[in-house]
């Protein structure tokens, strides 16, 4: 199975153990399902734990920055999309996902859980996902 986490995601399960978010990056770090992504993505995440409402020590953001590199499978979207009007942002996790051809996109953005599913890409919260993966 081929996934991609949203960002909110993966700032959920690092920061509050024992919720969905952190059940699902076990999952990954356990090898259940591949992590596509891609370095919009990746630069994403690195800006939120930078500027993160709890100061986060620039090792631990770089180990995870790594921790994702070695164990995912980065694409490089080879279109752009313009599908979520609200926060065409998010449009990053579809492009990458229709590039990578995943499965599913886990996430608890409201303006890409609204979608439920583009072309063939379900849009899934992290408490959908534990069960399917």
């Amino acid at each position: 199975m081929r996934v991609i986490i949203d960002t909110n995601v993966f700032v959920s399960g690092i920061f509050w153990k024992g919720n969905f978010c952190s059940q699902i990056i076990d999952k990954w770090r356990n090898r259940k399902f591949d992590l596509i992504t891609s370095m919009e993505i990746l630069d994403e995440f690195v800006k939120t734990l930078k500027n993160f409402k709890i100061k986060i020590p620039y090792d631990m953001i770089t180990e995870w920055k790594n921790l994702i590199i070695e164990n995912s499978i980065i694409v490089e979207s080879t279109i752009k999309i313009n599908v979520v009007k609200d926060d065409p942002d998010d449009n990053k996790f579809l492009e990458a996902g229709i590039t990578g051809k995943v499965d599913f996109i886990i996430s608890q953005d409201k303006h890409l859980l609204k979608l439920k599913k583009y072309q063939e890409i379900k849009v899934i919260t992290p408490e959908e996902a534990v069960l399917l993966l």
